[in-house]
């Protein structure tokens, strides 16, 4: 049976996706809210791109290619292939059918629509039952300080794919960003909260920073549950372990822990991190032991499903 409970998801995009699939399936997806980075967001060839969003909307639609977890299932690219004979760069995929989502979202924005009003059109037209939100309707693209210099978080991950060493982190814009509608209450109103096992610094880290956001989140910490993406030392997915030990964080359990611990109730890991439990309550926040390694449907529904149904 599906519980009725009022979810809100803070959500980066591959990692995040696995987890929010398996709430699509086992509530009713109609009372899941998720809120998702747009620091990932980037303009090329014209086109605004929202990779976060668009990984998030396509897993729970059924149409993301299942083997990278981002693009659509059964992608041809002829489009990149001529705009390369253009001179046109090709370091980030897009793919043919995709490209019909960023022309879509752009044509939007030009005709005065918010990125908010823009993601709805395409999680309707794309059958996704639950709301959708960016973090903000404003641009806060992530920068990375880098030993080359500072790079767009695209660049640093895709065309040089995370080789540079990251000094730093800056989120530009920040002082004139807002929360997107509906951001604030989807938190204020939820009966539980879940942080996706997204990277802390770059995923969750951007919609953190969002002014108000984080406070929010604090004022309703008895309802937050957040599930760690560093499963024995390793991120799951992404350069987290590699980022949080280059800007001076332990890649472990322990160390999204302290990242987390203002506002977080109850912090979720690993059986293979068992063994930081005390140190992580020290914190000041409970602690939930349960697989979270997510590699079948199956697998993705039961973690799923045991977050729901969590004694808080």
């Amino acid at each position: 049976m599906k519980q009725s409970k009022k979810i809100t998801a803070l959500a980066g995009g591959v990692g995040a996706s696995k987890l929010l699939l398996g709430l699509y399936e086992v509530m009713d997806p109609t009372d899941l809210t998720i809120i998702v980075n747009t620091g990932d967001d980037i303009v090329l060839h014209g086109l605004k791109i929202s990779p976060d969003l668009d990984i998030v909307t396509y897993t729970i639609a059924g149409v993301v290619d299942p083997k990278k977890g981002w693009g659509l299932r059964a992608e041809t690219f002829h489009a990149l292939k001529h705009l390369v004979a253009y001179g046109r760069p090709n370091w980030f995929n897009l793919g043919d059918r995709d490209l019909a989502t960023h022309i879509h979202r752009t044509a939007l924005l030009a005709e005065g629509k918010t990125l908010s009003q823009a993601s709805d059109s395409i999680r309707i037209a794309l059958g996704v039952k639950s709301k959708i939100l960016p973090m903000s309707d404003d641009p806060v693209p992530t920068m990375i300080d880098s030993n080359e210099g500072e790079l767009h978080f695209q660049e640093y991950l895709v065309k040089r794919r995370t080789e540079p060493i990251v000094k730093g982190i800056r989120f530009a814009g920040l002082e004139s960003a807002s929360p997107a509608p509906g951001v604030l209450e989807a938190i204020s109103e939820a009966d539980r909260i879940l942080i996706c096992p997204s990277n802390p610094l770059i995923s969750i880290g951007p919609i953190l920073t969002v002014p108000q956001i984080r406070d929010q989140l604090r004022a309703h910490k008895d309802k937050i549950l957040a599930v760690c993406p560093i499963v024995g030392g390793k991120s799951l997915k992404g350069p987290s372990d590699k980022m949080l030990a280059q800007l001076g964080h332990k890649s472990s359990a322990l160390g999204v822990a302290k990242l987390y611990a203002d506002f977080t109730g109850t912090f979720v890991i690993d059986p293979a991190d068992k063994s930081q439990s005390t140190a992580i309550s020290a914190l000041g926040m409970k602690v939930a032991v349960l697989p979270t390694v997510m590699k079948t449907v199956a697998q993705k529904r039961k973690l799923a499903r045991a977050l729901l149904f969590l004694s808080l």
